[in-house]
């Protein structure tokens, strides 16, 4: 800029930064916003680097690049080797609920509250002339984000600030080196006098004649410096009221893109300053020069799968912090579940497991799927009949959440009342089931037959694990969680009643026998009305989740949790629409979960299996069952017998 002794211009200044926004920042904005601001719209402190030496040439000032590493303003930066001109800023992130009311914001009242807080901070420390402010609005369904950068520059009303002359070129090195020499390096401005380099201080430099003060400047266009050059002109002007003409150098990444005006203060008509008559501007403009804010859509962006797990925990942490705040969500995550059964119960339990963010589901079943099944069990489709029902089912689960661990495994489970065909293939297909539950948090016991739950549950037992229950009847269902055996328990050793909740069996005074045997078709399969596996299935579910939040303080087979009580049994029927809880205890002389009965089998488990299933007396005498049956009978026997014709 050629400038004549009489021919003087007003200083001009561009907007101080263009802002980059990474897509990490917006996923960190994403799990602030769901973790920890919920419905709050408090202000979050962010920061950003600005690398002042690094300016692409198509840039006319300096990038603002905000990532997820943003968030970390208390991390120390790491500013790398040979970094002359890096400057760490600081600025708050202001995120709305609804994007109305970020469009409604009165921007120019937000642009004059900011400012003055900036005028403020430099008047303390004219260091603090710059900060960045970003309203925004995340849509966290759509993946699409409004934001608005704001960076408050400011000017006393009435100030004209005008280029009296240009001042030589000169080597700034030695300034850039103190710029750099700085702790934090977050200094703008520096006073050279009698080429002694020192730090502004408004005490020692309260007149400025006869020094040369040095800028940093974020600009990249020739011979204009940023609006943040209003910001340290002013509170010089503030600092030192009489001054009329000031030296002053705007530094660059380079000497070659580095200037210096002399400039002239022009105060006449300026007020006071006490009277906060400041002009205020700093409101980014979109790439057409509209003052707009910008709008980014990541959706295309975002690996597929990775918007479905974040779409599927979205719902889920919407519940925990608009109405649950204490649901523990990571503990339903990295639960791992067995289901006993993929037919329809095993399908609708699968699919409400997904629903509750659940990844580990493992499916078990010997059978194939038929065209009966379709309708009635979600997971399966007409060309899947006639494939193990097992592995169809995991697969559809994959299908549907594909980050989902889904596996099913086609084996049948030993049961008791059916005698032992093949021993090597049994014995092999129970040590499968064993290591399933060993290797699982929950099992649920599914299948359609009471005899083939009969097993799963003793083995449940030797490991202590969560074991619910599902069971239907035409228009009635059965939901309930067994009570967890305890080895160190010594209520379940004792012939008196036990203290720990009972079992599926625990109401038996028989032990379960081949209910398939000389049955017709209609008793053969699960008749019943379409909609009561569905109520069944969910109540199953949130049954798990509920003893899932329970505190571990509280004893394990009783209790409530933040979700609300967490019933032993629930029995629904539908031909009264009721639904009614019951509780039981745990039967000393359970077929399944008697004492005598978990022990014989965790000291010997195939040889107490293979009695089982081949003696179908061993577990009568083994519980005590036979015992009480004959004391039964021989009580029947004493009673006399009186008929109608004697009375």
């Amino acid at each position: 800029m050629d400038l004549s002794k009489n021919n003087t211009s007003r200083l001009k200044y561009v907007f101080p930064v263009n802002s980059f926004i990474d897509t990490s920042f917006y996923q960190r904005l994403s799990d602030l916003k769901l973790d920890t601001l919920k419905l709050s719209e408090s202000s979050i402190p962010v920061k950003s680097i600005l690398h002042l030496d690094n300016i692409p040439k198509q840039n006319s000032v300096t990038p603002l690049f905000l990532n997820g590493q943003s968030f970390d303003v208390n991390s120390q930066s790491n500013y790398g080797a040979n970094q002359d001109t890096l400057i760490e800023i600081g600025g708050e992130i202001l995120n709305f609920n609804k994007l109305e009311q970020m469009m409604t914001l009165d921007k120019q009242q937000y642009l004059y509250e900011q400012g003055m807080k900036l005028w403020e901070d430099c008047k303390k420390n004219i260091h603090k002339c710059f900060k960045f402010c970003l309203i925004s609005f995340a849509d966290l369904k759509k993946y699409q984000y409004t934001y608005w950068l704001m960076i408050p520059s400011f000017i006393l009303k009435g100030l004209i600030i005008t280029i009296e002359k240009d001042l030589l070129n000169r080597q700034l090195n030695d300034v850039r080196d103190w710029f750099c020499q700085t702790v934090n390096r977050d200094k703008w401005v520096c006073v050279m006098n009698n080429s002694v380099i020192k730090d502004y201080d408004p005490e020692e430099n309260i007149s400025l004649n006869g020094k040369i003060v040095f800028i940093r400047d974020t600009s990249n266009i020739d011979k204009i410096p940023s609006s943040v050059t209003k910001n340290i002109l002013t509170t010089i002007k503030y600092n030192n009221p009489k001054i009329i003409k000031l030296d002053v150098y705007f530094v660059r990444g380079s000497d070659k893109k580095s200037f210096g005006y002399t400039l002239k203060f022009d105060d006449n008509n300026t007020p006071n300053f006490d009277e906060f008559l400041l002009n205020f501007s700093g409101w980014e403009r979109t790439t057409e020069g509209k003052l707009l804010p910008r709008q980014i859509d990541l959706s295309s962006l975002i690996d597929p799968l990775k918007i479905a797990e974040q779409s599927l925990d979205l719902n889920l942490r919407l519940m925990k912090w608009r109405i649950v705040p204490g649901l523990n969500l990571d503990i339903i995550k990295d639960t791992k579940v067995l289901l006993l059964g993929a037919g329809t119960l095993g399908c609708y339990v699968a699919r409400t497991l997904l629903g509750w963010g659940v990844r580990r589901i493992t499916l078990v079943d010997n059978g194939t799927v038929s065209h009966s099944n379709l309708v009635r069990q979600p997971l399966f489709e007409f060309n899947d009949c006639g494939k193990p029902k097992a592995k169809v089912a995991a697969a559809a689960l994959k299908r549907i959440f594909p980050l989902v661990q889904a596996e099913g495994i086609n084996i049948s489970i030993p049961m008791i009342g059916h005698p032992i065909t093949n021993e090597l293939r049994e014995h092999r297909e129970l040590d499968i089931l064993n290591e399933l539950i060993k290797d699982h948090d929950v099992i649920y016991l599914l299948t359609d037959s009471r005899e083939s739950r009969w097993l799963p549950t003793v083995l449940s037992n030797i490991e202590s694990k969560m074991v619910i229950n599902a069971a239907l009847g035409f228009d009635s269902y059965l939901v309930m969680r067994h009570g967890i055996y305890d080895n160190n328990d010594k209520n379940a050793k004792l012939n008196g009643e036990s203290t720990r909740l009972g079992c599926y069996f625990c109401n038996d005074i028989v032990v379960p026998t081949d209910s398939m045997r000389l049955k017709t078709l209609d008793q053969m399969c699960t008749v019943t009305r379409p909609g009561v596996a569905l109520l069944a299935s969910s109540q199953a579910v949130e049954l798990m989740v509920s003893m899932l939040q329970r505190d571990k303080a509280q004893e394990s087979n009783k209790g409530q949790c933040i979700l609300g009580e967490i019933p032993h049994q629930i029995r629904g029927f539908l031909d009264k629409f009721e639904t009614l809880k019951v509780e039981s205890p745990a039967y000393t002389h359970c077929s399944a979960c008697s004492h005598i009965i978990v022990e014989t089998c965790r000291n010997n488990v195939w040889d107490f299996v293979k009695n089982s299933l081949n003696d179908n007396e061993y577990i009568e005498r083994c519980s005590g069952l036979l015992e009480i049956k004959q004391k039964m009978e021989s009580i029947m026997e004493d009673i006399t017998w009186i008929s109608d014709d004697e009375l």
